[in-house]
């Protein structure tokens, strides 16, 4: 087995079953490759608050911390550990208050459009810092797994089949950009099914952040560096899940693998290895043992 330098994955469903699941198995799968020097990266659309219910810190020695950093938030905040353990922002997007206006009016346009030409209800998630959450199945639940579930593709183009949206997630996606276009705004528009995601970045910015600081601070580059998601599967042609946008033309010579076994594409050299939570979690074991 190959002994990656760097290993990048996500949180919600791939190192955790949910956000409200312990998460003692993963802390104890990462803390002796953490003890090695390997560099763990968490890349993740939620917040600091979100992972480990805001008690990460406390569950690695200052020393463990030292090689742990965190991507969040759709590539608003990029973090590090300095040497008292503490997490600190090294690089942001965040954009001033006017232009997160702009995201609002934007994602407000999208669901007036869709209510006013296809009587397609939606609901918005406006607190986020650099974009908003369209949930486009407001008559579903997630519960506590917030990431997608195998039954949701099938039921979103059943549901816009329904409503007369026949161009599917491409006319969604273009909803978006020409909305950012009429504010003048560079919209990131990505979808996991359940919610069409409309922000200033991705997941691309904080990878692509990340990899850069490791490459300064320590020479790691993307062929020492395995990324490892559960939402990679794509969802219309041309259209994959939020982990796919890990694959960036910074990180495309690094390892990438999906935990997930819904069918379907993915993008070119991801390897589907299924097995979900547990696979990622023995695959963390099986690094440590790795010399």
């Amino acid at each position: 087995m190959k002994k990656y330098k760097a290993i990048f994955f996500d949180w919600d469903g791939t190192a955790v079953l949910s956000r409200r699941a312990p998460v003692t198995d993963a802390a104890e799968a990462m803390k002796p490759l953490l003890r090695q020097g390997i560099k763990l990266v968490i890349v993740s659309g939620t917040t600091i608050e979100n992972i480990a219910q805001g008690k990460l810190e406390e569950l690695f020695e200052k020393e463990e911390l030292a090689n742990l950093y965190l991507g969040l938030g759709r590539g608003a905040y990029n973090y590090a550990f300095d040497d008292g353990g503490k997490a600190y922002i090294f690089q942001d997007e965040i954009p001033d208050k006017e232009k997160l206006l702009q995201i609002h009016r934007i994602c407000f346009e999208i669901h007036q459009r869709l209510l006013e030409q296809y009587d397609y209800e939606t609901d918005i998630v406006f607190s986020r810092p650099n974009y908003c959450k369209i949930d486009l199945m407001v008559k579903e639940s997630r519960g506590a797994n917030l990431f997608m579930q195998a039954n949701e593709l099938d039921m979103l183009k059943e549901t816009m089949r329904g409503c007369g949206l026949d161009g599917g997630l491409q006319e969604m996606i273009g909803l978006a950009k020409e909305a950012g276009r009429r504010f003048q705004v560079d919209v990131v528009p990505t979808c996991d099914a359940k919610y069409l995601e409309v922000g200033i970045s991705s997941k691309s910015d904080n990878v692509n952040a990340i990899l850069q600081k490791l490459e300064n601070d320590f020479g790691i580059r993307a062929e020492d560096c395995a990324f490892w998601g559960d939402e990679y599967v794509g969802i219309e042609p041309g259209i994959f899940g939020s982990d796919s946008f890990m694959k960036t033309n910074r990180t495309e010579n690094g390892d990438f693998f999906d935990v997930s076994e819904v069918p379907g594409d993915r993008p070119e050299r991801v390897t589907v290895v299924g097995g979900g939570v547990e696979r990622f979690l023995d695959f963390l074991r099986r690094q440590a043992e790795v010399s």
